[in-house]
């Protein structure tokens, strides 16, 4: 008997396991000096937290991930009889930008109040920007609570605002997760079609990262519409370090 898995466990775990893959290629990658935004020694000196601890608090992360979503799917329920199996790629299409709209909305007026609320920051948000060398599997390393906030009712009104069925969410979620993982990985690859499609990128983010940053570039993960409305848009130029490799800067800071 073929034992079948449901897309609603497919949607949950997916994504993870392409959290961890598109992450261990970035890792296969970091020798790649001359690509790198920042020396591979700033790591050991800016960032206060170990991999491993890293790797530990983005399992838990994602262990609340698991258990909400699938608390979700099982409230919400299968409703594949009212709904076709295959929607159109026009229909997908749609569901995706309104999914994205959603998740940037959502993620960008949550990240600047927790940078704004200083109890915020200092209790939830600051864990994040113990990375200031991002790295790629680093992209999740969140306090659970922000986690639980920022990431996971994120996805949560991004699935039911744009009203996709759970098999078009385990091909929304991964493209997410790639995203975020990209955006963090810390490199500028020749190549790379993320940079040639978002301006929303690992030179963006990485900037956010830095103490001259931190009130700029909270978009996330895919555009950069609201810091533009909002003022919180800082342009980057990307230059080559003396030593070698790349090095995102600010083009002003206002």
């Amino acid at each position: 008997m073929a034992f079948a898995v449901s897309d609603e466990l497919l949607g949950t775990f997916v994504p993870i396991a392409v959290y961890w893959i598109y992450s261990g290629i970035y890792v296969m990658l970091e020798g790649f000096e001359d690509y790198r935004l920042h020396p591979k020694g700033d790591e050991n000196v800016k960032n206060i937290v170990s991999r491993g601890t890293v790797v530990k608090g983005v399992l838990v992360q994602q262990a609340f991930q698991i258990v909400v979503s699938l608390l979700l799917f099982k409230f919400v329920g299968d409703d594949s009889a009212t709904k076709p199996q295959q929607p159109s790629a026009i229909v997908i299409a749609v569901q995706f930008v309104i999914a994205m709209l959603v998740m940037d909305t959502w993620q960008y007026f949550m990240h600047r109040y927790m940078h704004i609320n200083k109890f915020l920051y200092k209790h939830l948000h600051s864990k994040h920007h113990s990375l200031v060398v991002p790295y790629a599997f680093g992209a999740l390393y969140n306090h659970p609570l922000e986690g639980l906030i920022l990431d996971t009712i994120g996805g949560v009104l991004s699935f039911l605002t744009s009203g996709m069925t759970p098999r078009t969410a385990i091909f929304f979620f991964s493209f997410a997760t790639i995203k975020t993982v990209d955006d963090h990985c810390g490199l500028w690859l020749p190549g790379n079609l993320f940079h040639a499609l978002f301006q929303n990128n690992s030179a963006y983010h990485d900037i956010h990262h830095q103490l001259y940053g931190n009130k700029y570039n909270f978009s996330q993960p895919f555009f950069v519409t609201w810091d533009k409305i909002l003022g919180t848009y800082m342009p980057y130029t990307l230059e080559n370090r003396k030593e070698g490799g790349l090095e995102a800067r600010p083009i002003k800071a206002d």
